[in-house]
């Protein structure tokens, strides 16, 4: 069956949009669409909330009305599933689940959500887990090569509670890094404002800019090897790369980090096992959407990373 094409739509966001992304939403509301073509809607201003452009991270609010062009929807074939170890790897990584949420290890090298080469993120395959959960969201996000806590609501509801809990700082953050060099600083706060999408030798890059936004970091050692260091970083903000960027611009960038890291010190280390970038998010503290009391979720290092410290030598105290 060919691909059909739709007429100029007109949609009202209810009271269960609300909160939401503007672009999950479209990926929802023009199945069979490539994600690639629904950011390039969004890019070029086909799509308008309110006769207004809009951005991709923009929030729905109840009574928003959006205006969608026409597009050719596929209608030959269902999506497919996930592979099956994925599914796998995903059923062994939940740390936490109720009616309202579940947070899960997300293991490293694994997207959250499907696009850019990639058909099946965590999202994607969690809905397929969980199909009876109709309203699966994602209430953060994680880089693809970062491991660790990441928190999925199971209700619109929940979505909207999450959502404001991350925006408004009622989250805590701790990420564990292994970082080069030697820190003699001891507990530090960093607090410099970043800026994303800046091209670089054809890459698109964060860099640390007073054109930014807000960013703060507080990096505290937890074990110093020869030329490397074991830190707890909590995060006070949720910037693109931002532990990555604050950590290499303190020059002492994340090992196995290929965009901002050092490649001297990642070869060394990929001789002691490193096999990714060892940064993972360890423990998250929030209010639950529901009864508001305080849940704490920890993930434990993965057995790569922990291969990676027990090889490392020279420990000081």
């Amino acid at each position: 069956m060919e691909p059909s094409a739709s007429k100029v739509r007109l949609l009202t966001a209810g009271e269960e949009d609300a909160g939401q992304r503007l672009d999950n939403f479209l990926f929802r509301s023009l199945k069979g669409v490539p994600k690639s073509h629904v950011y390039r809607l969004l890019r070029t201003g086909q799509v308008r909330v309110n006769k207004k452009r809009v951005k991709p991270d923009y929030r729905l609010e109840a009574g928003d009305v959006l205006r969608l062009p026409p597009v050719r929807q596929e209608q030959k074939f269902a999506p497919g599933r996930p592979p099956h170890w994925q599914q796998e790897a995903l059923k062994g990584a939940i740390l936490y689940e109720d009616e309202r949420l579940l947070v899960v290890n997300k293991p490293a090298g694994m997207a959250v959500h499907g696009g850019s080469g990639v058909n099946f993120g965590v999202i994607e395959t969690l809905r397929v887990l969980r199909p009876e959960a109709k309203g699966l969201e994602l209430a953060h996000r994680l880089d693809r090569d970062t491991s660790g806590c990441l928190v999925v609501a199971k209700r619109r509801s929940a979505v909207r509670a999450l959502h404001a809990a991350f925006r408004e700082g009622g989250v805590e953050k701790h990420y564990l890094a292994l970082l080069i060099g030697v820190w003699a600083r001891g507990e530090e706060t960093v607090d410099l404002p970043l800026e994303k999408n800046l091209l670089e030798g054809g890459e698109r890059m964060v860099k640390v800019s007073r054109e930014g936004k807000p960013a703060q970091s507080l990096f505290k050692p937890l074990q110093q090897f020869t030329d490397a260091a074991l830190m707890d970083i909590r995060i006070y903000t949720g910037r693109t790369h931002q532990i990555r960027v604050h950590a290499a611009h303190l020059g002492h960038p994340v090992a196995g980090d290929d965009k901002y890291g050092d490649r001297e010190a990642n070869k060394r280390l990929k001789a002691l096992g490193m096999k990714r970038m060892f940064l993972h998010a360890h423990h998250l503290s929030f209010p639950h959407p529901e009864t508001g009391e305080r849940l704490d979720v920890t993930a434990p290092l993965d057995k790569d990373l922990l291969a990676v410290i027990a090889n490392l030598g020279g420990k000081r105290v």
